[in-house]
């Protein structure tokens, strides 16, 4: 048989389109030719694969090989097709009869050795085989042992790991059967650090319980040593636990991205990028298009300190993934969709210096350079966070003291309450409602209606802060445990707005 055709996959953003591997031998002087728009990864895989056969005792055919990856319009990138074009050249060359090999997929990094390495985006291609109906019911998935626990998290796979392409080879031929991977343990609860760390700051971890409540994003603005990092760094544990879904949407973009960690899963990630960040490293780039920190935070947080310092363009280009809830990557005939559903908590100094305000008198900034400073942040971005706090340096008598707080426990146990009743009402949190949603289920009472037009005059608020402030107004009820349908009490508008004249008003 002088031609094999295999099933494997590739990768396009999440999407993980079937591949399908063609091998040719044909008569002439020795060649080995690769088409289907390979990268150079995929191109060095003629070397790979000619080791890789060698050192498994097999023949490498000296011919002329072809090997297509079609459909031949879509970019095929890693080292995963390495098994199939190994297997490929041993079936064309009769070395290797496989009677069962329109049963499988394949998958897999070789080593020089014949060992089978562990490749990106593992999550991504199961899910994708389970989707396509007829692939999941009729193909099993041959993967590198290494990547089998990442892919049996996709249930109604069948997954066979293995440790080489020897063993691929003795399972095709029906010498040994590779075992069905079983289904990986539930992870343990994720723990995380305790708000109850945190000295004094009982307005900030107010603020923080309620965004954590309607997944609102947050700006705390102090001096250094106020806490901010540490407020932040707790606020993935006073989140609700994330849903199976969620969890998976998560472990799939770290796979792809060449991350992911069995003993993480279900865990929410806080991305923190250095100031320094490109805005590419920040919301995805590159050729193939990779995702950026705001898709690793996916159902995260994505945590920016020193926010001012980050360069402008980088801070514009959050706008539309905060609105939208994910964010388009284009690049010379690619375009790829990755999600970015972050929760983003931001901090900065309230100048230069940082000291602006603090009891020392340290400070020695002028005014312009304040509004310098500060003015870093464009309008249309802080428009588009939900809650600004001034966190000022925490006292002598505070840091002495012994912890009087919370414990993450107590607050988690309110705001999955709070997170529960906003699904039930309205099947998503309160910082996604979009306007008529907002009209349903924000509806302020008479005084806070009052008290809402009031602040608009005098703070000179957006149509886009008047909705921002209803939704953090119904996540302060949802805390209140205030029935839904009543209208918003004035007490809770009034919060919200509280909420917005910090750092610029």
């Amino acid at each position: 048989m002088a031609l094999a055709v295999l099933r494997s996959r590739g990768l396009e953003g999440l999407s993980a389109p079937e591949v399908t591997v063609e091998v040719h031998l044909a008569a002439g002087l020795p060649a080995f030719t690769l088409v289907g728009l390979p990268d150079t990864e995929v191109r060095e895989a003629r070397d790979r694969v000619r080791a890789a056969i060698q050192n498994c005792g097999f023949e490498f055919p000296q011919r002329r090989i072809t090997v297509n990856l079609a459909p031949a319009d879509l970019p095929k990138e890693s080292g995963r097709f390495d098994l199939p074009i190994a297997l490929g050249i041993l079936i064309a060359s009769g070395q290797l009869q496989a009677p069962t090999l329109d049963q499988h997929e394949f998958a897999g990094e070789l080593a020089l050795s014949g060992e089978l390495r562990a490749v990106r985006g593992t999550l991504a291609m199961c899910a994708a085989m389970r989707r396509d109906a007829a692939s999941a019911a009729a193909r099993a998935f041959v993967l590198p042992a290494e990547s089998a626990p990442e892919a049996a998290l996709i249930t109604g796979m069948r997954v066979l790991p293995a440790a080489s392409l020897l063993q691929v080879c003795a399972h095709l031929a029906g010498r040994e059967t590779l075992p069905t991977f079983a289904v990986s343990p539930a992870p343990t609860l994720a723990t995380y650090s305790d708000l109850f760390e945190v000295k004094g700051q009982a307005p900030a971890k107010r603020a923080l319980e309620i965004a954590a409540a309607g997944g609102h994003s947050l700006l705390l603005c102090g001096p250094p040593g106020a806490g901010k990092s540490m407020l932040a760094q707790r606020l993935p544990g006073i989140l609700p636990p994330m849903s199976g879904e969620e969890a998976l949407a998560a472990a799939a973009i770290q796979s792809l991205a060449g991350y992911f960690r069995l003993d993480r899963f279900g865990r929410r990630e806080l991305r923190a990028p250095h100031h320094t960040a490109s805005a590419p490293a920040l919301v995805g780039g590159g050729n193939p298009p990779r995702p950026g920190e705001i898709s690793l935070a996916h159902e995260g947080i994505l945590f920016l300190d020193e926010l001012p310092e980050f360069q402008r363009g980088v801070l514009e280009a959050l706008r539309e993934p905060m609105e939208t809830g994910h964010i388009h990557v284009a690049r010379t005939g690619r375009r790829t969709e990755f999600p970015a559903r972050f929760q983003l908590v931001a901090a900065m100094n309230p100048c230069p210096c940082g000291w602006q305000g603090h009891a020392s008198g340290k400070c020695r900034c002028t005014p312009d350079q304040v509004a310098r400073y500060r003015g870093k942040l464009s309008g249309p971005l802080l428009d588009r966070i939900d809650l600004m706090l001034d966190v000022p340096a925490v006292s002598e008598a505070e840091i002495g003291a012994r912890g009087d707080g919370e414990r993450s426990a107590a607050i988690r146990a309110r705001v999955e309450a709070a997170r529960e009743r906003q699904l039930k009402r309205q099947g998503k949190p309160n910082a996604r409602l979009t306007p008529e949603e907002i009209d349903a289920h924000c509806l302020p009472a008479d005084a806070g209606a009052a008290l809402l037009k009031r602040a608009m005059q005098q703070l000179g608020l957006s149509a886009r802060a008047y909705h921002r402030i209803l939704k953090v107004a119904r996540s302060i009820a949802d805390l209140a445990d205030v029935a839904d349908g009543l209208p918003l009490a004035a007490a809770h508008v009034a919060e919200a707005v509280h909420y917005r004249r910090g750092l610029v008003h």
